[in-house]
């Protein structure tokens, strides 16, 4: 009997039992708590893996084709928006500048012919329709040489240069070269993809939801992200959920939106994931740290006056921090949970002491 209450020890007093004082509790930092509800959360784990962020991520084309002269950074280099990336020597180019200065010399001629005329016309020298066509001719040479410096904005290529043909590729964005794919010397065509630059201030974690659970995962819900590699977690929200199932996977995907400021999750590192699906209410139940294995049954240790005793318990459900217990424990009995190990293994001495 203790504390008014009847209980009936499951193992010889040796066996299971052993005396602890509130002094040596606390000097081993043996957490004492109460038996009673607690929420039990069921958990879905999945298997997932760290993603570029698609919707911050550019493809860089050169907008001409030409020979590539310089290649001014590598894969990994950070870079700002308006680097420059390589530069290439391109024929597009100097035909589009030679345009130009033709352009700006016509604009510059057709200029001093107007003035002239102008002058001659208000002097009453020469015909008003002779003042009227330089005036026309002025103004369609600047029109001309409007064109040419388009042109030349929409390649984003300045209108001078060091050189005629060069032609500097620029990053759109600030972030990482993640893939670069040109060498100086190489031949390049208006439509190759030489680099990519990722802004990895956010990153992608894509899931994989098998088809039973695909009703369990929903767009909004939290999740906890953990590093399978090393010892890292963060939490997130669910952005996306595919609404189609792979044919022959038959599995989909979901997505998660991870802020990424130190760079710690890197795209291609493997993570697990995991979300509560459902929450219960249990009425009683024990930390999880306070669950040991005596004489291969599983078992809490019960706080009795100045003694921890060995009581087998049946689990129900449980979750990373509490177990619903089902037969062998009350509500309000107190046992041990942090370094409860420590118990078993004085236990462990006293019945190896006894058999000798």
């Amino acid at each position: 009997v203790y504390d008014n209450k009847s209980y009936t020890f499951a193992y010889k007093q040796v066996e299971g039992r052993i005396s602890m004082s509130d002094k040596q509790l606390t000097l081993n930092a043996v957490e004492v708590l109460t038996a009673g509800p607690a929420k039990i959360k069921s958990t879905l784990k999945l298997l997932g893996e760290i993603k570029l962020n698609a919707d911050k991520s550019v493809q860089i084309v050169s907008r001409v084709g030409g020979i590539v002269e310089k290649v001014s950074v590598n894969a990994g280099d950070n870079v700002r928006k308006g680097q420059v990336l390589a530069t290439v020597s391109s024929q597009t180019i100097a035909d589009i500048r030679s345009d130009l200065l033709a352009a700006q010399k016509r604009v510059g001629l057709a200029r001093t012919t107007y003035e002239r005329e102008k002058q001659l016309w208000e002097e009453k020298i020469s015909a008003q329709q002779d003042y009227l066509q330089a005036q026309n001719d002025l103004q369609e040479a600047e029109i001309n040489l409007s064109r040419v410096q388009q042109k030349l904005g929409a390649l984003g290529a300045g209108t001078s240069g060091t050189g005629q043909a060069r032609y500097d590729i620029r990053s759109p964005i600030d972030g990482v070269v993640t893939l670069k794919k040109v060498s100086q010397g190489q031949v390049i065509s208006d439509i190759d993809s030489l680099f990519e630059v990722s802004d990895l201030s956010t990153v992608w974690a894509e899931m994989t939801i098998y088809a039973k659970d695909i009703n369990t995962v929903k767009s909004g819900q939290q999740v906890t992200v953990k590093a399978a590699a090393f010892d890292a977690n963060a939490v997130g929200k669910i952005a996306y959920v595919s609404s189609l199932v792979g044919e022959q996977s038959r599995t989909a995907m979901a997505r998660v939106v991870l802020n990424n400021p130190n760079k710690t999750w890197l795209p291609g590192l493997p993570v697990n994931i995991e979300l509560t699906s459902s929450e219960a209410d249990v009425p009683l139940a024990v930390s999880i740290e306070g669950i040991q294995s005596l004489n291969e049954e599983t078992v809490v240790f019960g706080r009795y006056g100045s003694y921890f005793e060995a009581r087998p318990i049946k689990l129900g459900r449980k979750d990373d921090k509490y177990a619903e217990v089902l037969e062998g424990l009350n509500a309000g009995e107190k046992y041990a949970a942090g370094n409860s190990y420590l118990i078993k293994a004085d236990i462990g001495k006293a019945g190896a002491s006894h058999e000798h």
